[in-house]
């Protein structure tokens, strides 16, 4: 686990851009929980830090593919493919994310 950044830097429902041991990530707290996913949409390969919240997901502002926060998995298409999602951590204000294996994969 590795420190992304401190919980009170995250505001409910807005993506926030991170890097953790040189993965983009992208933060969204929900509430008491906090989601990390990487920060590329699995259809065109752009930040979805820079997108929006919606009830589906994180919306990919580009061509609208939502990922679900827990699964990583598209809820909405152009995108068919998941993204990496990591396990979080809050430990005080620190919030720490292990880049290192992403929880949606199984083990090898």
């Amino acid at each position: 686990m590795t420190r992304a950044c401190a919980l009170s830097d995250l505001d409910d429902d807005k993506p926030f851009a991170v890097e953790v041991d040189d993965v983009a990530v992208v933060l969204v707290r929900r509430g008491d929980e906090v989601h990390a996913l990487r920060d590329e949409c699995s259809h065109a390969s752009v930040a979805l830090s820079e997108g929006e919240l919606s009830r589906k997901g994180l919306e990919c502002w580009l061509h609208g593919s939502c990922f679900d926060l827990r699964t990583g998995a598209p809820s909405a298409p152009p995108a068919t493919e998941p993204v990496d999602v990591y396990a979080v951590t809050i430990t005080g204000d620190d919030v720490l994310v292990d880049v290192t294996r992403a929880v949606n994969h199984p083990p090898n």
